[in-house]
């Protein structure tokens, strides 16, 4: 997705609700090499209803792998996971761009329980 592109179709509230974002806490994360453009691969904890799940996440010019664990991200946990090189991606970790256009991950601003989702 380009920043500066317009705005989407208007959707309903209904349609919002299909889309489960939760937040979780990054158990660890790894490089990964394979990818086409820099990325770590990331375990999450969505706590005891979701479980832990992977993620492939653009985030290396923004965020290092040392302060990246243990700290709080939300993602899409219901999307159908996808194959990334020889990687399972099972969840979209959520971010923004920058004003050079790399992703700064979306994060609440105080430790909250793993596994609340977005409303």
């Amino acid at each position: 997705m380009d920043q500066a592109s317009p705005a989407a179709a208007p959707i309903t509230f209904d349609d919002f609700l299909k889309v489960d974002i939760r937040v979780g806490r990054i158990v660890t994360v790894e490089p990964f090499p394979q990818a086409r453009k820099p990325a770590f691969k990331l375990t999450i904890d969505f706590g005891p209803e979701i479980g832990t799940r992977r993620s492939s996440a653009q985030i290396t010019v923004n965020h290092a792998p040392e302060d990246l664990v243990g700290s709080l991200v939300m993602a899409v946990v219901n999307f159908p996971p996808r194959q990334i090189g020889p990687f399972m991606s099972e969840v979209l970790t959520l971010g923004v761009p920058d004003a050079d256009g790399n992703v700064m991950l979306i994060r609440p601003d105080r430790d909250v329980p793993v596994g609340g989702r977005l409303y």
